[in-house]
């Protein structure tokens, strides 16, 4: 006997949220947009379609409902010269495969076989499901507890977030183990040992190029954090570009708190080299008294916006670019499944389109590894130099 489960529809949630259907054993109820039916009150009402009375309660018969299931499949195998498969599968399920209500079904089998695809329920089911289940551009940002993890009132789930992290760290390691320990002692360099050596000496060119004042022995110092920094962007920033796969650095927090904990790291040094002194960049020297006030707030604003604005840049790129190719993604995929030559035909232009921004994407991820480096040895060198070179 099958498993009575039921569907709940509930277009206020709808209008809400994405994702505003659920299940139930409990209790029977199915409501389209102003028809509803519930099998544990006494009243069953439709004003739009009006074929409903008040009635003691419905407890169907399984063979009846089973009866009524089979010929609605029956039905809609008809209709499917008029109705792509996919829409004929998603009214299945939404006008019957999830009830057990003998009124709705017989309702349901009444308007198809009278009114075809083309009966009033038929389209708003389809029309709700549609919105219930739709697929936006920003799912692929949704964070997903993997391994959940609760101490009390205290959340520390194991996130995809947490999963993606740990991948590109395990791809770097990995990387790093077998250049250095496979092919160390190689004469001549293979791809990846160029490609290790090639990242390695890109970090020392803008550190001595964009700080100034300093030694090469303390410039030095700073290299360590600035090639962490630019080696994760590098791999995690490209890595969200697989299909399926997770974009950490299009999370705001993910960014912020990255560009915030640089933030206080670089006026930690700032204090140490210069002390007290530090505060002095907020008021260069020679400016007339009365203009103090003024020339400090326009200089402290922008130095603390620094702790947003490098999150805020990479945050948005990553962002805005995986939309862009999922939108459009969608809409080259839709135009190659027309049943028609016309469709496939025009779709070589956008899925052209979807290729040169897929590739202009993996170019962006790539290049802000290195505008975050860039910022990182400006803000760097503002800290330690004050107005000096500037």
């Amino acid at each position: 006997m099958r498993n009575q489960r039921i569907f709940r529809f509930d277009e206020d949630s709808l209008n809400s949220s994405s994702s505003a259907y659920s299940r139930t054993d409990s209790q029977s109820t199915t409501s389209i947009n102003d028809y509803s039916v519930q099998s544990s009150g006494t009243k069953v009402s439709s004003p739009s379609h009006g074929i409903y009375e008040d009635h003691p309660g419905l407890n169907p018969s399984s063979e009846r409902i089973v009866e009524l299931q089979s010929d609605i499949n029956n039905k809609l195998a008809e209709l499917m010269t008029n109705k792509s498969a996919q829409d004929v599968m998603v009214a299945a399920e939404v006008l019957h495969g999830e009830s057990n209500n003998i009124e709705f079904l017989e309702y349901l089998l009444d308007d198809l076989t009278q009114n075809g695809v083309a009966g009033e329920v038929f389209k708003e089911t389809v029309d709700l499901f549609a919105k219930a289940t739709k697929v936006s551009p920003l799912d692929q940002f949704d964070i997903l507890p993997l391994i959940p993890m609760n101490i009390g009132d205290l959340y520390f789930s194991f996130t995809n977030p947490s999963f993606s992290m740990l991948l590109t760290l395990s791809l770097v390691l990995l990387l790093l183990y077998f250049v250095t320990k496979k092919g160390g002692g190689n004469s001549v360099p293979n791809a990846w040992q160029s490609l290790v050596e090639l990242i390695y000496d890109f970090v020392p060119n803008p550190v001595n190029e964009q700080i100034g004042g300093l030694s090469g022995n303390v410039k030095q110092k700073f290299s360590p954090c600035i090639s962490v920094t630019f080696t994760f962007s590098l791999f995690r920033n490209p890595q969200g570009m697989i299909p399926y796969s997770f974009t950490v650095t299009s999370h705001f927090l993910i960014t912020l708190g990255l560009s915030f904990s640089i933030f206080i790291g670089i006026t930690i040094v700032g204090f140490q080299r210069n002390g007290l002194h530090f505060f002095s960049f907020l008021l260069p020297a020679g400016v007339p008294l009365p203009l103090a006030p003024f020339l400090v707030l326009l200089e402290l604003i922008p130095h603390c916006f620094r702790a947003l604005s490098s999150g805020i840049r990479l945050f948005a790129n990553m962002m805005a670019g995986h939309s862009s190719v999922k939108i459009l993604s969608g809409f080259a995929w839709t135009m190659l499944c027309m049943n028609d030559l016309l469709y496939f035909i025009g779709d070589l232009g956008p899925l052209f389109i979807v290729l040169a921004l897929t590739g202009l994407e993996l170019g962006v991820a790539i290049s802000q590894a290195h505008v975050s480096t860039i910022s990182i040895c400006i803000y760097l060198n503002d800290a330690t130099n004050l107005h000096q070179m500037s």
